[in-house]
């Protein structure tokens, strides 16, 4: 099927990086999958993501284990480790996973480096269904500068695409519905230290063997930031592409992602999402040391918690929560429990920022009932008081103005609309034109 078609709007879930680095753990996404079924999913929240490293045996937090041994069937294609995923013993891969996860109402996405592993080429595996081993096919130049466990792949090698076939028939045979490929969207060179688009080809022969499995499975790729002259490219193979690298609790991280989202937000349409990352809210970083910074509660007041949901969601970047769910407040619940807002992510079309003066941003959209969004953000250290005419949204006449986040009344405007923001924080609106 049609990419653009079965994600029509941008994915929503939960990824297990935020809070369990590489060691998740099957009790760990059971445990987060039994909460977002039972308090999220009414939301649109429906994935559940395994991230990095599931085949590793001594994976323990965000640092990665260099040359690991890792879990691999005899076609060189990684499966999950058994002391971490006991139910994916003999053979039986994720599939039980995946198969309780869907009984739930949810669905279920894993995480991959580009490439095949190195072990593999050592070991020379044979390629399913082909006359070729794993070191016809590998490109041993072509690896990650920060995770040591794979080569790419050569595109022209014969059974380079066979390879990538195999193992998306694996994975729609466990019933995956979601795949993040790593090292890909962009690739770090260490000998210029530099990024490219060196990835370009092996995109192409994973969205192929996503056609050739059978199974309808959203892409995602990373890390970022994504290179916007690539925008076509990604937009043709891609559901969803990193356009920043690891985003984390830091505001300096949000205050960065207004200028990515401005320039990339021509490109966003159904089934074509620039990502903004992860949502570090909650409980974090329970066994991880990202930064320095350890097991801890987000460090984003709840202000700036604020603005980077309603930057994410009118811009319409997919939502995925990088907190520990189960651990959740009552402010953060009802944080990402806000139908209005979620509502942006399937119902707002053509988001652009329309204003950037003086720490002040406002962003404007539109859906297909002729309302109106306005998002203005407060960048400065200081509480503010802003006003935003009419005019300055192309409209005119009188409109009732419904405030998304549920902080003051309904009013009717027919000049502009004054709001106090707090220090770094966010009011999202609805214009409705008065009948």
């Amino acid at each position: 099927m049609d990419k653009n078609l079965f994600a029509v709007n941008p994915p929503m879930g939960w990824n297990s990086w935020d809070c369990y680095g590489a060691s998740v753990t099957e009790e760990d996404l059971i445990r987060n999958a039994d909460y977002m079924a039972e308090h999220l999913k009414p939301y649109g929240w429906e994935y559940v993501v395994c991230d990095i490293q599931w085949s590793e045996p001594t994976a323990d937090s965000t640092a990665y284990h260099a040359f690991a041994e890792l879990c691999m069937d005899e076609y060189g294609r990684l499966m999950p480790s058994p002391n971490r995923f006991p139910s994916a013993a003999d053979g039986k891969g994720f599939k039980p996973i995946a198969d309780y996860i869907h009984s739930k109402g949810l669905k279920f996405g894993i995480h991959i480096m580009r490439g095949i592993p190195r072990q593999a080429v050592a070991k020379n595996v044979p390629i399913k269904g082909t006359d070729v081993h794993a070191r016809d096919i590998a490109h041993t130049a072509s690896i990650c500068a920060w995770n040591s466990d794979m080569y790419g792949l050569n595109p022209v090698a014969v059974g380079a695409q066979a390879y990538y076939d195999s193992l998306f028939e694996l994975y729609a045979s466990w019933g995956v519905d979601f795949v993040k490929v790593d090292d890909i969207c962009v690739v770090y060179r260490r000998i210029n230290q530099d990024y490219d688009y060196s990835g370009r080809e092996e995109i192409e022969m994973i969205a192929a063997a996503i056609q050739h499995c059978g199974r309808d499975i959203v892409l995602s790729l990373s890390p970022g930031p994504a290179m916007v002259e690539q925008a076509d490219h990604l937009r043709k193979y891609a559901n969803m592409w990193r356009i920043t690298n690891d985003f984390w609790d830091r505001w300096e991280d949000i205050t960065e992602m207004f200028m990515r989202c401005r320039n990339w937000s021509p490109y966003v349409s159904n089934g074509c999402f620039p990502d903004c990352d992860m949502l570090p809210v909650g409980h974090i970083s329970i066994r991880g040391c990202e930064h320095g910074v350890f097991e801890r509660n987000t460090l984003l007041t709840r202000p700036e918690q604020r603005t980077m949901l309603t930057l994410w969601s009118i811009f319409r970047s997919p939502l995925m929560l990088g907190c520990e769910l189960t651990d959740l407040d009552e402010w953060t619940l009802g944080l990402i429990t806000n139908p209005e807002v979620l509502a942006l992510l399937k119902d707002s079309r053509n988001a652009r920022e329309i204003l950037n003066v003086c720490d002040t941003i406002a962003w404007q959209a539109e859906d297909e009932q002729g309302n109106t969004y306005l998002a203005v953000f407060n960048l400065s250290n200081l509480p503010a008081k802003r006003e935003i005419t009419l005019d300055k949204l192309g409209l005119s006449g009188e409109y009732t103005v419904h405030d998304l986040w549920g902080d003051q009344p309904d009013a009717v405007v027919s000049s502009g609309i004054v709001c106090s923001i707090d220090t770094h924080g966010a009011v999202l609106f609805k214009l409705t034109t008065k009948s």
